[in-house]
């Protein structure tokens, strides 16, 4: 398997959990137990923003994450970052799992309600979708380590502890980090209003 070397603009946890997989594919079963755990606790806070109606699946589909990216480690393309392949496999079973679900759901639910929502649904997509562009732009004027603290603390649902661990930095750093970064995301957002 040919190795494409990362890009550098990976963030902290990306490079973290890119370094412990590919040891991992080298025989290194520690590393490999740590990726697992490390990319149990993304994939929980990831599909535990989209579950918030089903709370009590957010596990079993995290096991079912867990096992798919293992039967497909080998096929991982080192050159793709891997949050992203992480978070294909996530939605490809979220997608199975709505859809299982939803067709228990539709037995039960009338017609003109299931188009109702879709358009709901829809609306609601191109605003989400419009707000996630402004986060990103936003968060992309904070400094990386204050970023990635606040994306892995506020948006990702991450503890403390966990981001520190996957950013290889303290505790106390990451809270300096998300305290800062959220002053200056405010400061920002301040003086964007007085100039509008």
């Amino acid at each position: 398997m040919q190795r494409i070397p990362v890009s550098k603009q990976l963030h902290g946890a990306e490079l973290r959990l890119h370094g412990l997989l590919l040891r991992g594919l080298d025989g290194d079963a520690q590393a490999y137990r740590n990726f697992l755990q490390a990319t149990s606790a993304h994939l929980r806070a990831f599909l535990r923003r989209r579950l918030q109606r089903w709370p009590d699946e957010v596990e079993d589909l995290v096991q079912e994450c867990l096992l798919a990216i293992h039967n497909q480690r080998l096929t991982y393309d080192t050159g793709v970052p891997l949050t992203s392949w992480i978070h294909a496999i996530a939605r490809y079973k979220l997608i199975d799992w709505l859809r299982r679900h939803g067709r228990r759901e539709a037995q039960h639910q009338p017609y003109d309600e299931e188009d109702s929502a879709q358009q709901l649904f829809s609306s609601a997509d191109a605003e989400a979708a419009e707000a996630s562009r402004d986060l990103g732009r936003l968060l992309a004027t904070l400094p990386a380590q204050q970023r990635d603290a606040i994306v892995h603390t506020k948006l990702d649902g991450w503890s403390v502890r966990d981001t520190a661990a996957a950013m290889d930095i303290s505790e106390a750093s990451v809270k300096v980090a998300v305290h800062r970064g959220l002053k200056a995301l405010a400061a920002h957002l301040r003086t964007e209003g007085i100039a509008s």
